[in-house]
């Protein structure tokens, strides 16, 4: 018998994004490594020429209109982990990625809110002076989610 919560999963997505062509190629990295769901807080995603795996059909996608009704809808057992250039931030090398979890990035611009700050379970960061490109940071992410995590498919 499989033990579902032994498994682990996990979702991303973006807060307030500022460009389409960001998401598109965040979903399909999404799909590429292995992410359960993806969703947007605020403004949606349409579908982008750079999603050429068409991941937004591949996977469920959520869409919360306010940070509280995406926290409110956290999936049971699930943490929170936003990834922000913050002080409170640890370090994406010593990082231990939760089984069950859902990265959180802000927009490029203004980053995370400071409710979604607050709420975050874990604060995740890149060394690095200045910010990434968030399609590249949730890319990271996942990447470094998969490399450390040995799931049994």
């Amino acid at each position: 018998m499989i033990n579902n919560l032994e498994q682990g999963f996990f979702g991303i997505g973006i807060q307030n994004g500022k460009t389409p062509e960001n998401l598109g190629v965040l979903w399909r990295s999404a799909q590429n490594l292995g992410a359960s769901f993806i969703f947007t807080i605020g403004n949606r995603y349409a579908k982008q020429a750079c999603d050429t795996h068409k991941a937004f059909g591949a996977m469920p996608y959520f869409h919360y209109e306010t940070f509280e009704d995406f926290f409110n809808n956290l999936p049971k057992g699930a943490m929170l982990v936003g990834v922000e250039l913050d002080e409170k931030a640890v370090q994406l090398e010593t990082f231990k990625h939760p089984k069950r979890c859902v990265y959180l990035l802000g927009a490029e611009d203004h980053g995370m809110s400071k409710l979604a700050i607050e709420k975050s379970h874990h604060l995740v960061k890149f060394k690095s002076e200045l910010s990434l490109n968030v399609s590249v940071a949730g890319s990271i992410i996942m990447y470094d989610r998969q490399a450390k995590l040995n799931f049994k498919k």
